[in-house]
């Protein structure tokens, strides 16, 4: 027989709660916004073990990014999940597109508001062309490279067919991989026969319907539903510069800025 009183004795069960929110991508070097695996690779560790919780509850909020950061981070989150035998609840704020979908993918159960924005499962590389403009007014664009490909999609010369195939052949298994993700995570709950990898986007009751979410509900109410009323909550998240609590510094921007190019010169921009 269990007396009443001991079970009030017992510490209520703890949630994990992390947030993720924002684009995913490398962040600056003062540390300005991004999410990166090795920003959050402590964060989801403390979140995953300390305080022995019955659950980690992820907010998240991000209308994706980089694809590799995505599935880094995605495969963090199920290796703590399947060596800690925790449970991952995922909470679907305004969006999870992409990348952000991606990083969904990653929980047990996704929840999701009714207007929440879920989807987008493709990959897009998207630029400009200057080429006639830089004609008209005169100026000569001179490059030199060791390498036939070295320079391909340069925004001031004329986009060529062979440059146009090479960058589908980098999209095309990037996207791939993206699919292979959905159908591993939630492959038993897709419609069959339905082609959801256009990179079309859903609402909250669409996604549900579709087998992208698995029902709709807010976090507290949920968990508490699930494990109880006297269930605890702690949140983990990444810790902000004390500079940028004051807001975004000129450092910030030049660090982002010069991060961006310095990537760009090395791939064409693929994003989800």
């Amino acid at each position: 027989m269990q007396l009443p009183f001991l079970s009030r004795l017992r510490p209520a069960p703890l949630v994990s709660i992390v947030r993720l929110q924002g684009a995913i991508g490398i962040p600056a070097r003062h540390g300005a916004a991004g999410l990166s695996d090795a920003g959050l690779a402590p964060v989801l560790a403390r979140a995953f073990r300390q305080g022995r919780p019955v659950a980690v509850a992820i907010a998240l909020n991000s209308p994706g990014g980089s694809p590799v950061q995505s599935s880094l981070i995605a495969a963090r989150v199920r290796r703590l999940a399947e060596e800690t035998h925790l449970p991952v609840h995922v909470f679907v704020e305004d969006v999870a597109a992409s990348g952000g979908y991606w990083l969904a993918t990653a929980g047990d159960v996704i929840w999701a508001d009714e207007s929440s924005v879920l989807g987008s499962i493709g990959v897009i590389s998207a630029g400009f062309g200057f080429a006639e403009l830089i004609r008209r007014h005169g100026i000569e664009r001179r490059v030199h490279s060791a390498g036939a490909a070295k320079s391909w999609l340069d925004p001031f010369r004329p986009e060529t067919p062979e440059d146009v195939a090479r960058l589908h052949r980098l999209l095309a298994p990037i996207h791939e991989s993206f699919k292979a993700q959905v159908v591993a995570r939630r492959g038993d709950r897709l419609p069959p026969g339905q082609d959801l990898f256009t990179g079309e986007v859903w609402t909250g009751r669409q996604a549900v319907a579709l087998g992208l979410a698995d029902g709709i509900g807010h976090l507290e109410p949920t968990m508490r539903g699930l494990f109880g009323e006297r269930l605890r909550f702690r949140s983990y998240g990444q810790r902000v510069p004390f500079l940028r609590r004051f807001g975004l510094s000129a450092a910030d921007l030049v660090d982002a800025a010069a991060d961006r190019a310095a990537a760009s010169r090395l791939t064409p921009q693929a994003w989800m």
